[in-house]
């Protein structure tokens, strides 16, 4: 997957997350509520891994001449 399709799957999941985690507190679900906080922890990694992408990049156009 490229940088950006990783942090556009992260801000997604993230987004789902927190709507479970909502959902799951307003009706006292609380399967719910890990199932969101699982889902957003998900994402934040997506975007962490989407992140180290850009910077490996980065790095690798700054060693070539590249930028």
């Amino acid at each position: 997957m490229s940088s950006t399709t990783d942090k556009i799957k992260g801000t997604a999941n993230e987004a789902v997350g927190n709507v479970k985690q909502a959902a799951g507190k307003a009706t006292g679900n609380d399967k719910l509520v890990a199932e969101g906080k699982a889902q957003e922890l998900k994402g934040e990694a997506q975007k962490t891994v989407g992140d180290v992408k850009d910077g490996a990049k980065n790095l690798a156009d700054k060693v070539t001449g590249k930028h």
